[in-house]
């Protein structure tokens, strides 16, 4: 039985993901922030699910932008999992929609702290655990907003390019060490993640836009209706990818996929993968790295 971690399970891809992945008989720790507080519900529903259904969920509290509860998990885990650890999918993200210029300084750092910085804390921490396994495998949630780039969604959008960056690095520098990097681009979904970041901090900033000011409640409330129509996509399709990712032959993992509705996302993958693999194999001679 693979040992799989997975961040912010407390609703939408992580909680999905939680369940689709210990019904298919892993074992799975689900971490969340707060899980005796505000995520306590979550916290007991899975964990009444996974009595019911005799599946193998260990609800954990994890905060990626805490170093000292990200450590105090990899040090429970060394005590309480025989298994090490095989998987490690991080989900945890927020984003932030609206104008770009009004959002403070200390919000980008906010921002870039989950989506960035929180996958950084993972990965170095759990990775002596993933070097041991037979076949370690990181996957990230990213976002198409990782290779497209969407008006006011501009800080989001940073993020998720820099977290691309990242994971392709740590794919060629990994291969030789055995572990796997792969990374899911999810495409629109009512998974909540669109209502979940904060209002820009910089009124003057607001103001001096005008009625532009408003065309970011105006997108949201477009997703909105279409997130209710009966052409909204399923979640579910997220999950289903993660697991297909973990169950494929180790060193034939996609570094990366858009998933659902792609803007041609998927298209631009094709056309500048052969590109990077051409860097890595003539300018750099590290074929060994693919």
């Amino acid at each position: 039985m693979k040992t799989v971690l997975i961040t912010g399970s407390s609703n939408g891809f992580g909680y999905l993901s939680t369940l689709t992945l210990a019904r298919n008989g892993y074992n799975v720790w689900a971490t969340m922030r707060d899980a005796k507080g505000k995520n306590k519900i979550k916290k007991e529903a899975l964990e009444n699910i996974a009595s019911k259904e005799n599946i193998s969920i260990t609800v954990a509290e994890l905060d990626v932008t805490n170093d000292k509860s990200v450590n105090d998990l990899v040090d429970r885990m060394l005590i309480e999992e025989e298994n090490g650890l095989d998987v490690l999918v991080n989900n945890a993200g927020i984003m932030y929609v609206g104008i770009t210029e009004a959002y403070s300084i200390k919000q980008a750092q906010e921002q870039f702290d989950t989506n960035f910085f929180g996958v950084v804390r993972t990965s170095k921490v759990f990775l002596p655990l993933l070097k041991k396994s037979s076949d370690g495998l990181i996957i990230n949630i990213s976002s198409l907003a990782g290779r497209l780039v969407f008006p006011y969604f501009g800080i989001y959008c940073a993020s998720k390019f820099a977290l691309e960056a990242y994971s392709q690095a740590l794919k060629y520098e990994l291969k030789p060490l055995g572990v796997d990097v792969s990374v899911i681009e999810p495409g629109p979904y009512p998974s909540g993640l669109l209502y979940s970041g904060p209002k820009e901090e910089d009124a003057n900033t607001l103001e001096s836009y005008g009625e532009m000011a408003s065309v970011p409640k105006a997108m949201l409330k477009n997703f909105d209706q279409f997130y209710k129509s009966d052409a909204s996509p399923n979640p579910q399709e997220i999950p289903n990818a993660i697991l297909n990712v973990i169950e494929m032959q180790k060193g034939n993992r996609p570094i990366r996929q858009a998933i659902g509705i792609d803007y041609n996302t998927n298209e631009l993958n094709s056309k500048t993968g052969p590109i990077q693999e051409n860097l890595i194999k003539e300018a750099l001679q590290m074929e060994h790295l693919i």
